[in-house]
């Protein structure tokens, strides 16, 4: 059985070679920053809007109880169930749980990453559901299988050939090259899938606790006929969502459209406070939100890094990331990817199995910069790093740390090293990157430095 890291450098062999792959998200992704600057422009100060955004910010996640109790007791006023989830499991047994107490047959699901990472389509499926996404992302992904391969585009490493064959496969569409009629055949196919839903299951963008109301931010329209056409609808949404007012929407809505797909706001950004109310044309009948914890308090127990829950979710640190951009989304192995997911990543699932992502950064602070809400994502990447350093180190790591001690702290032997490694170095290129290479690991992709020909010790020495 493999490790995580060892999956995570395959799978990073793998794309990394395959230019066709990397070019294709290497274009997307310089069309997104083209469009994305163009809308930061259309703000009057963008440094400003990402300040006042990370005070908000902070100022709910640093009074979680109290707005979460708030945007509980809010919706429950209304009819909603409000459920508390302490982690993915118990997340689980609340939404099958529902789903039985409606005999329900089929779900109909918009796009939610809290889903994916309670694996919530996996456990319906085998409980015997049968679960369709509508996000058209979503939707291709799912019919191959697949984890989306990032947070905002799911199916952005396919090309529109890929996704013809596929609906050809899977659909019995004919076959066609045209973004449009490719759309158009994914609609057909949706369409009968929301008449005939018994329950409706979505995400939330934000849980707004002034008013007690869910927001949600779409493209497609999609998860408006989630919520309206199924009698039951169940909403999961991270703890960390909560906004404290609802006229803070007016600063994040632009910002997660700008920062998340270069527009100027989302094409469908819709509230939900309740199930159908009296004289209400259209609505679920019944209500059900799950608010999530899944080890997030653990991470706001955290002073140092807690503000990682400031997240909105829009990809932005994604979308620059150097890492990314070479070694695509699903090389990560885990529901949130790129920057953001490796530094939440280990706090979610454990730091000693996932310290590699931590690892896996040039540290070039283009994250940090590109973040709307101001996270500082490399420097947290290093506290992971640290913090890994203290837990349990391999065999290997030991060995080597006390080889350096050993010799560091030895003059003589140092210096002998040292002269070593001179008298070596063409044995060292003759070697290098052969099964004979003590430093293949790194000499596989790189060339070590050469040995200067006088050290500094040496040089001071001389000047003396």
């Amino acid at each position: 059985m493999t490790t995580h890291v060892q999956d995570f450098l395959a799978q990073a062999r793998v794309v990394t070679r395959d230019l066709r792959h990397r070019g294709l998200i290497q274009t997307a992704l310089r069309k997104y920053e083209t469009a994305r600057d163009r809308k930061k422009a259309a703000f009057n100060d963008w440094q400003s809007a990402r300040q006042a955004a990370a005070e908000t910010k902070w100022d709910a996640i640093n009074h979680l109880d109290t707005y979460l109790a708030e945007f509980a007791d809010k919706m429950e006023a209304r009819g909603t169930q409000v459920h508390w989830a302490g982690n993915a499991a118990e997340a689980r047994e609340i939404i099958l749980g529902i789903i039985r107490s409606k005999g329900a047959r089929s779900i109909i699901k918009s796009k939610a990453m809290t889903a994916e990472e309670i694996h919530l389509n996996d456990a319906m499926e085998k409980a015997g559901y049968e679960v369709v996404e509508s996000d058209l992302g979503e939707f291709i992904v799912q019919l191959r299988h697949e984890p989306p391969y990032h947070i905002v585009f799911p199916a952005m490493h396919l090309t529109r050939d890929d996704i013809n064959e596929l609906f050809q496969k899977e659909l019995g569409s004919a076959s066609t090259r045209e973004p449009e009629e490719l759309t158009m055949i994914a609609r057909r196919a949706l369409r009968r899938k929301y008449i005939t839903a018994d329950v409706g299951i979505t995400g939330a963008n934000f849980a707004i606790a002034e008013t007690g109301m869910i927001s949600i931010t779409e493209n497609e329209g999609n998860a408006r006929l989630t919520a309206a056409l199924p009698k039951t609808m169940i909403t999961l949404v991270g703890i960390e969502k909560v906004l404290p007012k609802l006229e803070d929407l007016a600063l994040f809505l632009p910002m997660l459209a700008t920062a998340g797909a270069g527009q100027t706001i989302t094409g469908y950004n819709t509230m939900y406070g309740g199930p159908r109310q009296p004289g209400e044309c259209d609505g679920p009948e019944e209500y059900h939100v799950v608010l999530l914890d899944n080890r997030r308090t653990e991470l706001l127990a955290d002073p140092e890094q807690r503000d990682a829950l400031h997240c909105i979710r829009c990809g932005a640190c994604l979308n620059v990331c150097p890492i990314f951009k070479n070694v695509g989304g699903h090389t990560y192995g885990t529901t949130y990817s790129g920057p953001v997911g490796s530094v939440i990543t280990p706090h979610l699932r454990g730091l000693q199995d996932w310290k590699h992502l931590s690892g896996s950064s040039s540290l070039c602070g283009a994250c940090t910069e590109a973040c709307p809400v101001k996270i500082d994502l490399h420097h947290h990447l290093l506290r992971n790093r640290r913090n890994a350093a203290f837990g349990e180190p391999s065999f290997f790591e030991r060995l080597a740390y006390r080889l350096f001690a050993f010799v560091i702290n030895r003059p003589g032997l140092y210096r002998f090293a040292k002269e070593a490694g001179r008298l070596t170095e063409p044995l060292q290129k003759l070697i290098r990157n052969t099964p004979l290479d003590p430093a293949r690991a790194w000499t596989g992709s790189r060339d070590l430095p050469p040995m200067p020909e006088q050290s500094f010790k040496e040089w001071w020495e001389e000047r003396r």
